[in-house]
């Protein structure tokens, strides 16, 4: 069958097969709920289990007749009950002005940057932590409130249970939370600045590049088409796909199956999504569970997308309202930064074999002129009347074109001559064209 890649000509590591678990982890870290849920759920297993605790230390107390150290950890109970009560109290509201505070900068930073900065937000670790553990000392805190027994001073002989680990906790618990709070706003400040948004989209962009498996040096032939599999779910954006269960299915059924949209793509509903080479098409219930779409793209399996958020804040920052070209040049930095990792890079369509080293899945990725079209293409169109970004392009440009090899030149020249011509077109003096046209790593150092 054709899609055995050929052991002859090929290169000799085998691709890392992506986890099975990795679909899962990113749908987890693009929803809000779980966090705070899961924290939720969890104060409500502490308090069970200190509560039993703290009524066996009671119990114990008596049975040993001791009364005196009993009373006195009542006392101590009695004296935290006061800490409980204005921390369950005053939880809430503080949540509720943290994270609306939270949000008015998400807002800002997202209408100077890309509403795509929403989803830094709605990532982040801390963000979730924080809310999590707010969420959990308000029940937690709530639910200690009911271990409490008789009025202000309870008698140490006709008590059954006293909160004592359980107001330990609720005191631990206001502790992480202040702590988290610091951690919380430094990390919102930064959302706010223009560095730490293009460094982060960068790096995530980055590994997104770096651990997609590489395709096999030879041409693959994988035959006539014998069938389609059309996207029957909802409309939306193709996320991902789950690459084990197709391999799976392509080997039970013998077959080997391609791609046809690319990561990122807009799907409706009778769009072919897969072409099937070798045979019939898998079953719909061998296929569930396969494609991912959804409203927005993501990095998971679309590394181009880091560069799609970086073009579009350099063109928002070159925008008439805006005016802020050294936004645009902090944005060309990260983009010489990943095509600079990208240049090495095969950038051939993915091969996923089954383990018997047999092709089952085909997937295209775009190639290096897609994504050198995709850096360069809409700022060059709006950066010819500004000098400060000229120069950093065409400083960006001389720089890929030092580490790319001779058949990865030619978009990059490409895009240096179709730079100078705007340049010449837009700049009417000699002296102003020669200004903007000259290298520099800093625009305007």
């Amino acid at each position: 069958m054709s899609g055995k890649s050929g052991t002859s000509g090929t290169s000799a590591s085998v691709p890392r097969a992506p986890r099975a678990l990795a679909s899962l982890r990113e749908r987890l870290r693009d929803t809000f709920w779980c966090a705070p849920a899961a924290g939720l759920v969890g104060a409500f297993a502490l308090w069970l289990v200190l509560s039993e605790l703290d009524t066996r230390i009671v119990a114990h107390l008596k049975e040993e007749g001791a009364y005196q150290e009993l009373g006195d950890l009542l006392t101590f109970a009695g004296d935290a009950r006061t800490i409980v009560t204005t921390v369950s109290a005053a939880m809430m509201t503080f949540i509720g002005v943290v994270f609306s505070i939270s949000l008015v900068a998400v807002q800002m930073a997202s209408g100077q940057l890309t509403p795509r900065v929403v989803r830094i937000f709605v990532r982040s670790r801390i963000s979730k932590l924080t809310l999590a553990v707010f969420l959990a000392t308000f029940a937690f805190s709530l639910l200690v409130l009911t271990s409490y027994e008789g009025g202000a001073e309870p008698d140490p002989h006709r008590v059954t249970s006293a909160p004592l680990l359980q107001s330990l906790l609720t005191l631990g618990l206001v502790g992480l939370s202040l702590l988290l709070f610091v951690a919380y706003v430094s990390s919102t400040l930064r959302l706010m600045q223009v560095g730490p948004v293009l460094d982060h989209i960068a790096g995530e962009s980055l590994r997104a590049l770096v651990r997609q498996p590489e395709g096999t040096v030879d041409e693959l032939s994988l035959g006539p088409v014998t069938a389609h599999v059309a996207h029957r779910d909802r409309a939306g954006v193709l996320r991902g796909v789950a690459v084990p269960r197709l391999v799976r299915a392509a080997r039970r059924h013998g077959v080997v199956l391609r791609l046809v949209p690319r990561t990122g793509d807009f799907l409706v509903p009778g769009t072919p999504v897969l072409a099937v080479h070798g045979g019939a098409a898998p079953s719909r219930r061998a296929l569930r569970y396969t494609v991912s779409v959804g409203v927005e793209r993501t990095l998971f399996q679309d590394p181009a997308f880091g560069l799609r958020q970086l073009s579009d804040i350099a063109l928002r920052a070159l925008s008439s309202s805006m005016n802020d070209p050294t936004t645009a040049v902090q944005c060309l930095d990260r983009i010489v930064q990943y095509l600079a990792v990208a240049v090495r890079l095969p950038l051939t369509p993915l091969h996923h074999r089954d383990r018997r080293g047999y092709v089952r899945l085909v997937q295209q990725v775009p190639g290096w002129t897609d994504l050198v079209d995709l850096a360069f293409e809409e700022i060059r169109w709006c950066a010819a009347a500004s000098p400060q970004v000229t120069r950093r392009l065409l400083a960006g440009l001389d720089d890929l074109l030092l580490l790319a090899s001779e058949e990865r030149k030619e978009p990059l020249l490409r895009h240096r001559v179709l730079l100078v011509e705007a340049v010449e077109r837009t700049v009417p003096e000699a002296a102003g064209r020669a200004f903007a046209l000259r290298p520099d790593r800093q625009g305007i150092g």
